[in-house]
């Protein structure tokens, strides 16, 4: 990660497997959530990402949640939402 990135919303630890669609592909990927906020999520996992890929995240009792990753740090990666999402829900 070459600039430092703010963030606008807090981040809670959390520990989720869920289900992660790259662009239209239809086979899911397995990921890890380690943290989550109303504005994104940090993702682990064997995941063909890079900066600007689009997703679709289905979060635990959230459902999907679309989003674009902003940076990746093998395995690990941030994907910042389209939409914000109540992460007290999750």
């Amino acid at each position: 990660m070459a600039s430092v990135q703010r963030r606008r919303a807090p981040r809670e630890p959390v520990f989720h497997l869920a289900d992660l669609r790259v662009g239209n592909q239809s086979t899911p990927h397995r990921v890890k959530v380690r943290n989550l906020s109303s504005q994104g999520l940090m993702g682990e996992g064997p995941v063909p990402v890079s900066s600007g890929t689009r997703l679709t995240v289905d979060l635990p009792k959230l459902g999907e949640v679309a989003g674009t990753v902003v940076w990746v740090q093998e395995p690990r990666f941030g994907v910042a939402f389209d939409e914000e999402v109540d992460p007290r829900l999750a």
